[in-house]
């Protein structure tokens, strides 16, 4: 037994195996552990351990070779049970010794156990060096199937040991097996039914206990092919009598195609030729002969209303079907006399009728006359009229009365609504035509300013004599031009003021967009219409007796600029314009204001052409005021000028609104063209009014309604593509299908429309209808998508209106129709506000009360704080006309005044009664309250 524990002496019997050992008698060792299969990690050895009972010496065997003794750690104790030995024995086997291992298969270890009967061998174990490559074999790839389709993804993971274990991701989270999908399969993905669920990015995951390894991202669209719905059921003929057109339509959302479906194929209207049956008028048929005379002595005949009888909801026959006469000619008695010598008894009573008749009549004709008399001299006395005609005097046209000549009161007409010129042409005839200034004979004219366009007088009315005008003196409000800067007022006649004055020429090609009226005490409002832009001049603002002549110019030269403009230039004045409170200007604007991502403020142009700031929005400040909302800003101003709005993004997070719209039209140069043209604008209504007008020169048709896009200031640019085009009815211009706006452009596009045009040809004048889809995305951004499906032929297009100007070019409202608060209204508010109340009950709650509490220090420094926060309010609900929250602001102000202490409660009754009478007053209709106002 010398040699036992030393198996590298190979003495025992010539060796291990061959030990037979003399004794006492005894069992074979029986291992309780067997090495086990291992796995070196990196450079971590591992440990191999065997366990036997009973068992005199263990020793490892690896490769054929026997380990050194001293490479063993072994440990013996005894089983308490059956007093047999019991040795455990462990060996590390590093990786450096298994690299070094060149034998024709792994590396591998054995034990084996000595007893008093003999020895035991156990299994052999295997040691491996882990590992996981990168790549894998096959990555999954990405794909587009219809909705209910299968999906099949196939994944080879890289070579490792041991042999990797797939997993699946779908959008990060792990994929389970069920019913419809299968990962156990080879390491693929299998989806029997796709579902819209399924959409998502799939990720094959790869891992044993060396590492884990992740695939390329495969994307899965699910799309849904468009279907079409049910048609509706037929329209109504659209004429009311003969031939016409019905209609039914039907819509592609059954379902609606979704994540690049196709759209519909077909048409979305069908039209039929339907007949209405016309209505016949009753007619009447020819009278019957006379009866006999009768004892009454009357005779009768009749008639049928059947030559045609009525048919259709036709109208039936007017007059009598039956006719009756008195039977004459002495042939006819009543009792036994003849009828000359018999009264009739119906003759009396025609008498009386005929009477009573031309008493009512005569009456009547007094009464008129009296009215007529009263209201002749009414009109003579009073100033009942807005503005009074001339045309009489100037060849027809009210607008060209030379402002120091005198109309002729006897020779007038009323106007009640806005003056205004119908077309830009007629102002460039009326101001080309040097006959209309001609000078008039002595005239007199007496007039009312709650209305003037064209005269210039004072609100309370006045006489002038005229005398020969000078050569150059322009009729008020018919100035050359309005865009200049170096206009001066002058007083003329009764302190009255005109605009006379150098103008600075305007662009050709984008000649501005003016308005322009005659304002007195009285007040009133300037529109630009569908700009978003308007001017209110506050009642009391000019002096009495004292008329402005004022204007409102958007000026529409290109103007370059760091800043991002935000709002179209707007101008008014004059420059010597005084008035006693400021005017309230409205501006719409294309700047996300929902997150405090710019810095917007206000700038005014000086008269050397550079621009200074006034106030930043969000800052406080005594000489201007501004209320910024989402869609437009009020402003608060008291010095005439050009002002716009720009802003400054604060990060990548800002945010500009962009109105996107697609027009289109035949092409002029080919029978089989067809032009696509998509315009993206700043989001303001003067920006669009801009590309209406240039399309509405070029005949082409809005196709789509316009959407807005919100486009981020990350420097990334705006792409325009065309999809779905149907390939075998149409063709599109080559590298014409995806174009693209830098940022810049977008970004600085400064309220001009940025413009890329689509050139179709239809390969067949049998194909008449042309639907695609036209996506417009930021990269990285919002995507809208605008759908076109409009028939190419000129007699099959439906028309799109898309121009909401107004017929009027130049809309002006004078006195108190420009204000939805009544006169008498207004000064009441005044009058209980602006003075200070021990209660709070003053100027600065009915700010608070009407959202306008903030920039107070500027309402301060007001004549009358109260009257300029209506005229804000004034401008801020200048389209909803809505009298409610401020009669609330109200009602509410007179509750919370009425709950003060019972000391003060007789003051608080007085000023809670005429709170209360306010609000009352402010709930009557609006023609209850003009006619208190007259």
């Amino acid at each position: 037994y010398g040699n036992v524990g030393r198996p590298g002496c190979h003495r025992l019997s010539d060796s291990p195996d061959s030990l037979y050992i003399h004794g006492t008698s005894g069992t074979l060792p029986h291992f309780l552990q067997e090495p086990d299969d291992a796995y070196i990690i990196k450079s971590n050895p591992i440990k191999l351990k065997c366990r036997a009972r009973p068992a005199l010496q263990i020793f490892f065997k690896c490769n054929g070779e026997w380990v050194h003794q001293s490479q063993h750690q072994s440990q013996e104790h005894t089983d308490q049970g059956t007093g047999l030995k019991i040795r455990e024995v462990m060996i590390n086997v590093s990786r450096q010794q298994v690299e070094d291992f060149h034998g024709p298969e792994d590396y591998w270890c054995l034990c084996v156990a000595w007893s008093h009967l003999g020895t035991s061998k156990s299994r052999k174990a295997t040691v491996r060096i882990a590992y996981l490559r990168k790549n894998f074999e096959q990555d999954p790839q990405g794909r587009e199937v219809p909705i209910k389709g299968m999906i099949v993804l196939h994944c080879r993971p890289p070579e490792g040991v041991p042999v990797a274990e797939v997993e699946w991701l779908k959008n990060e989270e792990p994929v389970g097996s069920d019913g419809n999908i299968d990962t156990r399969a080879d390491h693929n993905l299998i989806i029997q039914k796709a579902r819209l669920s399924d959409s998502g990015n799939y990720t094959c995951l790869a891992s044993n206990i060396v590492a884990k390894r992740r695939s390329l991202t495969a994307t899965v669209v699910v799309f849904v092919n468009g279907g079409w719905s049910l048609w509706t059921d037929w329209s109504a003929c659209n004429v009311r009598c003969g031939r016409g057109v019905q209609k039914r339509s039907r819509t592609c959302t059954n379902p609606a195609p979704l994540n690049g479906g196709t759209f519909c194929e077909g048409m979305s209207v069908q039209k039929s030729t339907c007949n209405a049956l016309c209505p016949v008028d009753g007619g009447w048929g020819e009278w019957t002969e006379w009866t006999v005379c009768s004892a009454e002595c009357a005779r009768q005949h009749s008639r049928e209303c059947t030559a045609p009888e009525p048919k259709h909801g036709g109208r039936l026959c007017d007059g009598a079907a039956l006719g009756t006469d008195n039977c004459t000619g002495g042939l006819c008695t009543q009792n036994r006399k003849l009828l000359h010598d018999a009264k009739p008894q119906g003759l009396e009573g025609s008498s009386d009728v005929a009477l009573y008749s031309g008493l009512a009549a005569g009456v009547v004709t007094v009464v008129v006359l009296i009215v007529a008399v009263t209201l002749y001299r009414r009109n003579q006395s009073e100033y009942g009229v807005d503005v009074i005609d001339s045309s009489a005097l100037t060849g027809g046209n009210p607008l060209l009365i030379n402002s120091s000549q005198q109309p002729d009161l006897t020779v007038s007409r009323t106007y009640t609504s806005p003056i205004c010129f119908q077309d830009s042409m007629d102002k460039e005839l009326i101001s080309q035509e040097p006959s209309l200034f001609d000078p008039l004979p002595d005239l007199k004219v007496k007039v009312h300013s709650s209305f003037m366009v064209s005269l210039g007088v004072s609100e309370r009315g006045a006489e002038y004599h005229t005398q020969k005008a000078h050569p150059q003196t322009f009729p008020r409000g018919l100035a050359p031009d309005y865009s200049g800067v170096g206009l001066e007022g002058t007083l003329r006649g009764r302190r009255e003021k005109t605009l006379l004055g150098p103008h600075a020429p305007s662009t050709p090609s984008r000649p501005p967009l003016r308005t322009a009226g005659v304002f007195g005490h009285a007040g009133g409002r300037l529109v630009v219409p569908n700009t978003g832009v308007s001017l209110l001049v506050p009642h009391g603002g000019i002096a009495v007796d004292t008329t402005w002549e004022m204007y409102m110019v958007i000026n529409q030269e290109d103007s370059k600029r760091q800043e991002v403009l935000l709002s179209p230039e707007v101008t008014y004045g004059p420059l010597g314009l005084d008035l006693s409170c400021p005017v309230a200007m409205t501006i719409a604007h294309c700047a996300e204001v929902a997150a405090d991502n710019w810095s917007i403020r206000l700038k005014r142009q000086t008269q050397d052409n550079k621009w200074e700031e006034v106030m930043s929005v969000e800052e406080e400040s005594t000489s201007c005021y501004c209320l910024l909302e989402a869609q437009c800003c009020h402003l608060l101003l008291e010095h005439p000028g050009r002002y716009a709005l720009v802003g400054e993004p604060l990060s990548q997070e800002a945010v500009k609104r962009l109105r996107l719209a697609v027009f289109g039209s035949a092409d002029n140069t080919n029978p089989l063209g067809y032009s696509l043209r998509v315009y993206c604008v700043d989001d303001t209504p003067y920006a669009f009014q801009e590309v209406a007008s240039a399309e509405r020169v070029r005949g082409g048709c809005l196709l789509e309604e316009p959407k807005m896009l919100l486009f981020r200031g990350n420097s990334l640019s705006l792409q325009l593509s065309i999809q779905d085009v149907p390939q075998f009815l149409w063709s599109i211009k080559p590298f014409t299908t995806c174009q693209e706006f830098s940022f810049s452009q977008v970004w600085a596009s400064n309220q001009h429309p940025l413009q890329c045009a689509f050139s179709l040809e239809r390969y067949s004048p049998a194909s008449s209808q042309l639907s695609c889809k036209i996506s417009v995305r930021q990269v990285k951004g919002q995507e809208q998508i605008l759908q076109v499906y409009t028939s190419v032929v000129e007699s099959e297009k439906e028309v799109v209106p898309f121009f909401t100007q107004s017929d009027c070019t130049i809309t002006s409202q004078m006195g108190s129709r420009a204000f939805k608060i009544p006169l008498s209204i207004r000064q009441r508010i005044c009058a209980t506000f602006d003075t200070a109340n021990a209660k709070g009950k003053d100027w600065q709650l009915l700010a608070k009360k009407l959202c306008l509490d903030r920039n107070l220090c500027y309402f301060a420094r007001q004549e009358s704080p109260s009257a300029v926060i209506l005229s804000l309010w004034e401008a801020q609900h200048q389209d909803t006309g809505d009298l409610d929250s401020l009669a609330s602001a109200l009602e509410e102000i007179g509750k919370d005044h009425s709950t003060h202490s019972t000391s003060s409660r007789t003051s608080t009754q007085t000023t809670t009664g005429t709170t209360t009478r306010t609000t009352t007053t402010l709930g009557r209709s609006t023609e209850e309250l003009d006619a208190e106002f007259t």
